[in-house]
């Protein structure tokens, strides 16, 4: 991440919630573009060293992203993420949850409402994600998993794949 990017990390137990705010050098429809489309999700959404792997997508209301993050020695952790809303290029709601390959939700897991909305900051574009747990343990569980590091690696990412765009974009 270039230093000067902002990133916040707020924790609220009382709320139930974890607020993660992250700023990005590049246009907000970019931005959009690379947290919606698989193509591009495949390129970014993981922290390193992990890969990702879309399963099924379908980015629409009542649609979901099933998909893995991939190890180095190949083992998968299933995700699946049920949009909500989608307000386009502006914001989206989807509800979160650790599955297995076939794309059960572990009902043992914490699940959480992401509230996802993009914002034009000068040149550049905030993304503030408001994360709503059921409980303050289940807050503290995805903490204890390690959200903040992974989150950050995974962004740090997001900004890297952002520059190689930018970067082709100029030279079209």
């Amino acid at each position: 991440m270039t230093a000067e990017l902002r990133f916040d990390f707020i924790v609220d137990k009382e709320k139930n919630s974890i607020i993660v705010k992250r700023e990005f050098a590049a246009g907000r429809q970019l931005v959009w573009d690379c947290h919606t489309k698989r193509e591009l999700l495949d390129r970014w959404f993981a922290p390193k060293p992990l890969t990702t792997k879309t399963k099924h997508m379908e980015f629409k209301q009542g649609g979901y992203w099933h998909y893995a993050m991939i190890t180095p020695d190949g083992q998968a952790f299933w995700n699946r993420l049920d949009y909500q809303a989608i307000n386009p290029i502006d914001s989206y709601a989807a509800l979160d949850g650790f599955c297995d390959e076939a794309g059960i939700v572990n009902p043992d897991m914490p699940r959480a409402r992401w509230d996802v909305a993009f914002t034009d900051a000068k040149e550049r574009t905030l993304v503030t994600t408001v994360v709503l747990y059921n409980s303050a343990d289940d807050v503290q569980k995805a903490i204890d998993m390690g959200l903040k590091d992974g989150l950050a690696s995974t962004l740090e990412r997001l900004d890297e794949l952002l520059l190689t765009m930018g970067e082709t974009a100029e030279r079209v």
